[in-house]
């Protein structure tokens, strides 16, 4: 065993450099951002690098070097860091950001499927019983998470090539937007389809009319910091790295700046062949098949470019979105069923046994069955409560997303406001030394506070936005709150439950002895 150990090839910078940047690295962003801000979202995107990304990435780093022996992730971070209510109350946080991914995947997955099927996004018009379309689409992702629940408790060997096949497929669309943009741009002779007048204008201001106060722009923010998502995961290549001290920093700067750059450019890229005022103003639009008719747009204006006539255009335009969708619908399949059941498993093998009431601790055949027929339980209620709450398809997609982006960013708090307690057992000596890059407790505190600040803020603008925004928007600021408010709520009780039915009394019985 300790001869296989030795012989383990570590990473050295390319490949780590490749594993960073499929891991934070996401496609659908940038369509995303040019549809919500247009070139405006590149600088916000420069400066959620420079503030979050970055500093973010290397507090991951220490933690995962400093705990490299643990297997517990987050949760042992900050358990060490802080204590074991704040480590759990953080970790169910992240675990519930993941129930919040479920109900916004389950009820939008339809939509790369009608592309990939039909070419284009058909989801406004279907209809089941004679609902809406977005009662029907929370129906059909009703049964989407009860088929999904039931097959990963039989065992999901086989899902693992449905991911594979998905994520390559997904890679391969960010060459396709790339080459294609500028494909179009070379054959028009230079000329931009979002054309760029004046510099400042163009880059400061958004052409979405939901986006133009201060507010809404700065909540903005939340979708930038949300795309850099995925780093607690390289907190565990530190000591997978060859010459960690020296490769590390210098393989996640350079991540950062191709990420980065890479998502500057797509943006920029999407502009090359979509005018935002011809394609994205429709109200059929919305925050989740914007990628699917930007990249429609795509291979319509290549076939345009190259001479051909309207109708083999579109033709193209439709089998580029069929590509999209089934890249898309493949690839969140997969993500789907690792979901389910993953991060559950993670906390509750991570947690203390006794915070679990019941059955619901229970691991058979490696699955927390029980937890996750209570998982399922829980996504059903929350699809069926947002897709019957009477919202139009653009809104009831538009709550689904910002729902997501800030269950998911939350998290994050929990870990920067760890670090300085860690970094200061760091320097006492309690904690490894090997990987340092935040060399003193002043800077360690300062460039927390700063993300901290900057995710609060970024999140606080989402919440509030809706209200400030329009009459009726106060329904979603309290939906946006309460996702968090009550997970957040419920991993309290639990441990408030475990310390008082289980660490008071053996506390009591070992005095008594």
């Amino acid at each position: 065993m300790e001869e296989n150990t030795k012989n383990v090839k570590k990473l050295t910078l390319v490949p780590l450099v490749l594993m960073i940047f499929t891991s934070v690295f996401g496609f659908a962003n940038m369509p995303r951002a040019f549809f919500l801000m247009g070139y405006a979202a590149i600088p916000w995107y420069i400066l959620s690098a420079i503030l979050f990304f970055i500093p973010y990435a290397f507090m991951m780093a220490e933690y995962g070097s400093a705990f490299r022996k643990e297997s517990g992730g987050m949760y042992s971070w900050m358990e060490k860091s802080v204590g074991p209510k704040f480590a759990f109350v953080g970790t169910f946080m992240l675990y519930a950001s993941y129930i919040i991914w479920m109900v916004n995947v389950a009820s939008t997955l339809w939509i790369p499927l009608s592309n990939a099927i039909f070419g284009y996004d058909s989801t406004s018009t279907w209809s089941l019983f004679g609902l809406s379309s977005v009662q029907t689409l929370g129906i059909l992702g009703v049964l989407w998470i009860t088929l999904v629940t039931y097959v990963s408790t039989k065992g999901i060997d086989k899902i693992t090539k449905v991911t594979s096949v998905g994520g390559t497929a997904v890679a391969l669309l960010n060459i396709v937007l790339l080459v294609g943009g500028v494909l179009v741009v070379v054959m028009n002779k230079g000329q931009f389809a979002e054309p760029i007048t004046n510099v400042v204008k163009t880059f400061t201001h958004s052409p979405n009319p939901a986006y133009q106060t201060p507010v809404t722009v700065l909540s903005f923010l939340t979708f930038a910091i949300f795309a850099f998502g995925g780093l607690e995961v390289i907190g565990g290549l530190v000591d997978k790295t060859e010459n960690a001290e020296r490769t590390f920093p210098k393989g996640l700067t350079l991540a950062a700046i191709i990420i980065s750059v890479g998502y500057t450019v797509g943006i920029f890229a999407c502009g090359m062949f979509t005018n935002w005022n011809e394609v994205l103003s429709g109200e059929n639009v919305n925050m989740a098949n914007a990628a699917y008719i930007l990249m429609h747009n795509l291979g319509y204006q290549l076939g345009i470019a190259f001479g051909a006539s309207q109708s083999v255009a579109l033709t193209i335009g439709a089998w580029v979105a069929r590509f999209v969708g089934l890249s898309m619908f493949l690839a969140l399949s997969g993500a789907f069923f690792t979901l389910t059941y993953s991060p559950l498993k993670t906390l509750i093998e991570g947690a203390p046994k006794q915070v679990w009431p019941g059955k619901l601790g229970e691991i058979k055949n490696g699955m927390p069955i029980n937890a996750m027929k209570w998982q399922a339980g829980i996504v059903v209620a929350m699809i069926l409560l947002v897709s019957f709450g009477g919202k139009s398809a653009s809104e009831f997609f538009a709550l689904l997303v910002l729902m997501t982006n800030v269950a998911m960013t939350i998290p994050y708090l929990f870990l920067v406001g760890s670090f300085p307690p860690f970094k200061k057992k760091q320097l006492e000596g309690k904690f490894d030394k090997t990987f340092m890059v935040y060399k003193s407790l002043g800077i360690a505190t300062i460039f927390s506070v700063t993300i901290g600040v900057l995710v609060g803020f970024a999140n606080l603008f989402t919440i509030i936005e809706p209200t400030l925004s329009s009459p009726n928007g106060i329904s979603k600021t309290l939906t946006m709150i309460a996702g968090p408010v009550l997970f957040g709520s419920i991993g309290f009780l639990l441990y408030k439950r475990y310390e008082k039915n289980y660490v008071k009394s053996n506390n009591n019985n070992r005095k008594a002895s």
